[in-house]
């Protein structure tokens, strides 16, 4: 990592020295309080860092931001969403998870809107936040950001509802701020410009900035494939050199092992996948012998009062996963 990191605060950049964030750290914690303790993976450094990037560097904003994503994920249960949940979605192959990385070494996700979906809105939302939780479990330890790669074959305006663009991007910026590392729309139609006209206002200034627009027959734009994927495993759909495309039966054993992996991680404790594989490989080792503005903290402190109930370490666990009240609280853990 970087000694300094540049975050950008209105119009203006400025950086951060390592103490400095630190310091902007120690702020978040002390706003939100005791409750960081109980939720390791949201409101860890990594995470919280990723927070204040989003929130332009205030402590506050980034602090009610967090609170807000941690009620969602006790509400919503993000990591609790199994394959079987969202089968039907899922085999239609409008989002998956790519068998490829790209050349940072980052989890490609694929859309393809042009695909016919039928399931309701709801439903479709659901399949997003199952497969953002599944690409952030496949992160590698250094990374935690995502590439999404848009094939806009067969798209229509009738392909998509505004009403639930809106919804998924808004959803994506609030709880899963800095994950997206490039959206790259390949061969995008000329009828996608007005549609895009009414969705780029859903868009923060940051993520707009990592757009970009591929086409295939103008070379320069080509240049972007070549320096972000390796083309000998890119898809031949997205100009590389794999005949390989989207077969649900492998994607799905997949997605099953994947299931699995979370599990064992949200009923873990562990901060993040990574620290639990470590747990589990030391565990198998041999023993050795001992040796601005807009967000007040009064709010804040208020907004406790409909989560404290949901730690995982409640003492009121029960059997059945009843974890203070709430059925399998341990949802504030997993993938951040």
């Amino acid at each position: 990592m970087a000694s300094k990191q540049l975050m950008r605060v209105g119009a203006t950049e400025r950086t951060l020295s390592p103490q400095e964030q630190q310091d902007q750290i120690g702020e978040i914690r002390k706003i939100i309080g005791p409750i960081t303790e109980k939720f390791p993976a949201l409101f860890s450094d990594a995470s919280m860092q990723r927070f204040l990037r989003a929130r332009n560097c205030n402590a506050k904003k980034a602090a009610k931001m967090m609170k807000e994503t941690l009620k969602w994920r006790v509400e919503y249960k993000p990591e609790n969403i199994r394959l079987d949940d969202v089968s039907c979605e899922a085999k239609t192959g409008r989002i998956y998870r790519a068998n490829f990385l790209d050349k940072q070494g980052r989890v490609v996700l694929v859309l393809r809107p042009g695909v016919q979906s039928t399931s309701s809105g709801v439903e479709q939302i659901k399949y997003l936040v199952y497969c953002m939780e599944n690409a952030i479990l496949n992160l590698n330890y250094n990374q935690e950001q995502i590439i999404w790669l848009v094939d806009f074959q067969g798209w229509s305006k009738s392909s998509v509802s505004l009403k639930v663009t809106k919804e998924a991007t808004q959803l994506l910026q609030n709880h899963y701020p800095e994950r997206l590392g490039l959206a790259i729309l390949y061969n995008p139609p000329k009828l996608f410009e007005s549609f895009w006209t009414m969705v780029k206002p859903f868009l923060e200034t940051k993520t707009n900035r990592k757009v970009r627009f591929v086409y295939p027959e103008n070379p320069k734009s080509c240049k972007i494939m070549e320096e972000v994927f390796d083309m000998e495993k890119l898809e031949s759909r997205f100009g590389g050199k794999s005949l390989a495309g989207f077969n649900y039966e492998a994607y799905a054993q997949r997605l099953r092992e994947d299931d699995k992996k979370m599990s064992d991680f949200a009923y873990s404790g562990c901060s993040s996948p990574t620290m639990l594989q470590s747990v589990m490989a030391e565990s198998l080792q041999p023993e050795s012998p001992s040796s601005d503005n807009g967000c007040d903290e009064e709010s804040l402190e208020r907004e406790d009062e409909g989560i404290q109930g949901h730690s995982p370490r409640s003492k009121n666990d029960t059997e059945d996963g009843k974890l203070g009240g709430v059925k399998n609280a341990q949802v504030g853990q997993a993938n951040w």
